[in-house]
């Protein structure tokens, strides 16, 4: 999952339509939708420098986290497994779907894989799980049900679940960093956080998160296309010559530091180590079954409204807003969850920076295949992504967080409390409790429950009915000696 502020679209061009076209233009419809060759590449060159730094991000936020049995994942074969399913999934959504949207690894579900799932089981267990909300969303697209059951969700919930997971990722970010940390339970107070590692900020990482969260503040708001990657460089490059200068300690398990040789072989060895069904014998079904739908519905709303985004601003959209060959793109989004559980880099799917290659001119899937190429090409530039330390890459999330929050939040009809209430319990239950699933769970259940206190049981889906109930299940199996 991530967010950035749109491009705006230019006035297309009248391109050549000669013979230099051939089947490029046959297949993706180049000339149909008033593009070009040069506006395709260009866009989906914008795209890639706008989303390049999920190869960073991606791998530092699950690497961090340990399974059950207190396994790491590692840290190189995380960056190639990132980079070669975005690049699968990006050039499967050119060359099938022709629209101008690119796919990676989403920030926010795989906070949920780190921090929900492989806790409880395994990591090959954690990712099939994610395998498994794959299939069930092809099996929505499928059957026509995606759209169904997106609709039963109230949209102020919707935007809750996002501006949640937003919240949820900002903290996991100035966690990270060591810009706040935990305070131990033999502590004298009552204070579950503090600044820094002892109540101050000190020391060069820290100072390095804090420089490049403004950086990428101050970038964005002057709207410089590709603002997180610049930051991520720039203060990668500041940390590599900082410790190289003192040895600097406290950067956590990614030390700054230039490697002998920045090319190497890409490492396969996550690729394929899932186990589908395995993390029900360690969690149980029911809560099993919760974790695969959190895991689809942190991707589901996300996706569809990027796609439909997106869409829009490249004027693919028909007179009332809908895409053509909607559920074509929808199946392979659903497809791209799964491969990212199946490469054990978490769900993929849709990425809101394709409007920067939009706003470059792209308006067809060729721009895809630009970008595709590139993550592929990405495949041997390991050593490099591994020496960006977490407070390099973590102000990403923090900037993430403000444009999932700034876009969302007024989308929410706060004079209806019976939207506005289960909203304000859907954000800050993820961050607070540390888990997307008790922010969805709560926030459905205090929905059903205010509907029906107000006498508007009628305007309740059925969907929700069911849902709420299965949460409300979940919540009280411990009173049940059922856990």
């Amino acid at each position: 999952m991530s967010t950035s502020a749109p491009a705006k679209a230019p006035t297309p061009e009248k391109p050549s339509r000669g013979p230099a076209y051939g089947l490029l233009d046959r297949h993706f419809r180049i000339s149909e939708r008033d593009s070009s060759v040069a506006r395709e590449v260009r866009g989906g060159f914008a795209t890639f420098f706008a989303m390049a730094y999920i190869i960073v991000l991606n791998p530092i936020i699950l690497g961090n986290a340990k399974d059950m049995y207190g396994h790491h994942l590692d840290n190189g074969q995380l960056v190639t497994a990132t980079a070669l399913t975005a690049a699968f999934t990006t050039l499967l959504m050119g060359v099938i779907g022709n629209v101008p949207i690119a796919l990676a690894a989403g920030l926010g579900v795989n906070s949920v894989v780190a921090l929900q799932l492989a806790p409880r089981m395994s990591w090959p267990d954690a990712m099939g799980m994610v395998v498994l909300a794959g299939f069930v969303v092809m099996l929505l697209v499928a059957t026509g049900l995606r759209e169904r059951v997106m609709n039963a969700v109230p949209y102020g919930l919707r935007k809750a679940i996002s501006i949640g997971i937003g919240l949820f990722i900002m903290l996991i970010g100035l966690v990270d960093s060591g810009f706040v940390s935990r305070i131990p339970d033999k502590a004298e107070t009552t204070v579950p956080l503090q600044l820094g590692a002892g109540g101050h900020l000190t020391g060069w990482p820290v100072l390095i998160f804090i420089l490049g969260a403004l950086l990428t503040f101050v970038l964005i708001v002057r709207k410089v296309p590709g603002a997180i990657l610049i930051s991520i460089v720039g203060m990668t490059l500041l940390a590599v010559i900082a410790n190289s200068v003192a040895h600097i300690p406290g950067w956590g398990l990614t030390v700054p530091k230039w490697p002998g040789n920045p090319v190497a072989s890409p490492d396969f060895g996550l690729v394929g180590h899932v186990s589908l069904f395995g993390g029900f014998s360690k969690v149980g079904v029911l809560t099993g079954v919760l974790f695969v739908f959190t895991v689809l519905l942190s991707c589901f709303f996300d996706a569809m409204g990027t796609i439909m985004g997106v869409s829009d601003e490249a004027k693919l959209t028909d007179a009332e807003g809908h895409v053509p060959g909607i559920n074509k793109v929808l199946f392979i989004d659903g497809l791209a969850v799964a491969a990212g559980g199946a490469s054990s880099s978490s769900a993929t799917t849709a990425f809101v920076e394709s409007t920067a290659g939009v706003g470059e001119g792209a308006r067809t899937g060729l721009a895809n295949v630009v970008t595709g190429g590139l993550f592929a090409a990405a495949l041997f530039l390991t050593p490099v992504a591994t020496m960006v330390p977490s407070q390099a890459a973590t102000p990403a999330l923090v900037a993430v967080g403000f444009l999932i929050l700034s876009s969302s939040v007024k989308e929410i009809d706060w004079a209806d409390h019976t939207i506005a209430v289960p909203a304000f319990v859907t954000m800050l239950m993820m961050p607070f409790t540390y888990s997307i699933t008790n922010g969805i769970g709560m926030g459905f259940i205090t929905f059903t429950i205010l509907r029906l206190a107000v006498g508007r049981a009628r305007e309740i889906p059925v969907a929700m009915y069911v849902v709420s109930a299965v949460f409300a299940f979940y919540y009280l199996m411990p009173a049940l000696g059922l856990t």
